[in-house]
């Protein structure tokens, strides 16, 4: 007969705590399994066709019982249904009858993908230390792996442009699409835009030794700049044997290839940064912000500058101020003729919320089609990617949403179907799984009780 011992484990309060912590963890790597980043999608491989829905093209244009079909992540098609004509392609028929067709929405000014966990320093890729970093590019930092991008998409925005903050030259932009891999997929355009953040004024009239000494860094920090910039100028005219990152890295400022885009919202900074550009050859310059833009309209107009405004949900800046000027200001800019488009400055994880800041312009004065051009096409023409994005038009990437109701609505966007270069993306998202997850603890609670 064999005696079989049976080994008996004490529990401590040192195993006792291990085995708590080991079922703690695989109930969060269970739980978190249900609520990973979606997988991207896979390239369009059969040739697909909406049907039935209004389309809003985004340049203004509404057309009604539309069809829009794509083929290789390209647009073939947008117009009247009744127009259409396969040409001999087996297309994939998706019936959106009742709903509404828009270009993907494109979120400028944006931290998306280097800011995770603003309490969590190893999760902040957003900025670099010193006053001048124009080589820092914010693209090789971005994580196509964010929890916060899915949550974009599922309210139709689809691309952005990842943006540095921090110094004085912060470091060059990006434009991605929002569903990737990796950031080599996720690469619309490449280092378009080199980010300046003017420095404030100093109140005039105050001769403190404090306010002096503001004064004198201030222009201590504008003649470090000029002095750059001409340099960056004189070596794009050179031939090197080593190149200077930083030097290189501004040259597309002086033939246009590169955009300048300036962070300043007073009216005199404005200026003021604007003709300083001018005098140290930049082409192409934008106003970030902008929050004085109606007070130097003119300029603006004159000088063709755009403006990405930042703060249609802010406080007005004055006290005098129409309370609601921040709500009408996009209004006001489209009546003076100044090139737009809106940024959801306030939070990074509010960003998802672009659709209703234009929602708001528009309860506000703005027409419904140009509030629209403000979070698409306009946006495309101020970031560069117009030709590729920004409309559902003949030959543009079909990046594109099918929403049940106005887009612009928080209580009818509901988007149903998302497509960035014809691929068909999953909409699910980490806000949405809790969503679900604690509707079913409270309905399964409520049902038990009855």
């Amino acid at each position: 007969m064999s005696i079989v011992k049976k080994s008996v484990v004490r529990l401590t309060p040192k195993n006792m705590q291990h085995r708590l912590l080991l079922a703690a963890a695989l109930f969060v790597s269970t739980t978190a399994a249900w609520a990973q980043v979606p997988v991207p999608a896979a390239k369009q491989t059969k040739a697909t066709l909406l049907t039935g829905a209004t389309l809003h093209v985004g340049n203004g244009q509404v057309v009604e019982k539309a069809a829009v079909a794509f083929t290789d992540g390209k647009i073939t098609y947008a117009g009247p249904a009744s127009g259409f004509n396969a040409g001999g392609t087996s297309y994939e028929t998706v019936n959106v009858s009742g709903k509404h067709i828009y270009p993907g929405m494109i979120l400028p000014n944006s931290q998306i993908g280097l800011n995770e966990i603003e309490s969590v320093r190893a999760t902040l890729d957003q900025q670099e230390v010193g006053l001048f970093n124009p080589n820092v590019r914010s693209v090789v930092a971005y994580n196509t792996d964010s929890d916060i991008t899915p949550t974009l998409r599922s309210n139709g925005v689809l691309m952005a442009q990842v943006t540095p903050v921090g110094g004085m030259i912060s470091g060059s932009s990006s434009v991605v699409q929002l569903d990737a891999w990796n950031w080599e997929d996720a690469l619309v355009k490449a280092d378009g835009g080199v980010h300046l953040r003017w420095p404030a004024m100093v109140q005039a009239g105050d001769n403190s030794p404090v306010m002096a000494q503001r004064r004198q860094a201030r222009q201590s920090s504008l003649n470090e700049l000029e002095s750059l910039l001409a340099e960056a100028k004189v070596y794009k005219d050179q031939k090197h044997d080593r190149e200077n990152l930083k030097l290189a890295s501004l040259v597309g400022l002086f033939d246009g290839s590169k955009k300048l885009f300036i962070h300043t919202n007073y009216g005199k900074e404005i200026v003021e940064s604007v003709r300083f550009a001018h005098k140290a050859g930049v082409k192409d310059i934008v106003i970030v912000g902008g929050g004085d833009a109606l007070v130097v309209a003119d300029f603006l107009k004159e000088n063709n500058i755009p403006v990405v405004y930042s703060g249609v949900h802010a406080l007005p800046t004055r006290s005098g101020d129409d309370v609601y000027l921040p709500y009408k200001m996009p209004g006001l800019l489209q009546q003076a003729g100044i090139l737009f488009c809106l940024d959801y400055d306030a939070s990074l994880h509010g960003s998802r919320n672009l659709p209703f800041i234009a929602g708001t312009a528009v309860a506000f004065g703005l027409p419904k089609e140009q509030a629209l051009s403000s979070v698409t096409l306009n946006a495309a023409k101020i970031l560069g990617v117009d030709k590729q994005l920004g409309s559902v038009e003949v030959g543009k990437d079909a990046s594109l949403v099918v929403s049940d109701g106005d887009i612009l609505d928080m209580r009818t966007n509901k988007i149903s179907h998302a497509f960035i270069q014809g691929r068909k993306l999953n909409l699910t998202d980490k806000q949405q799984y809790l969503y679900e997850k604690f509707d079913g603890k409270y309905k399964a609670e409520k049902k038990q009780v009855q």
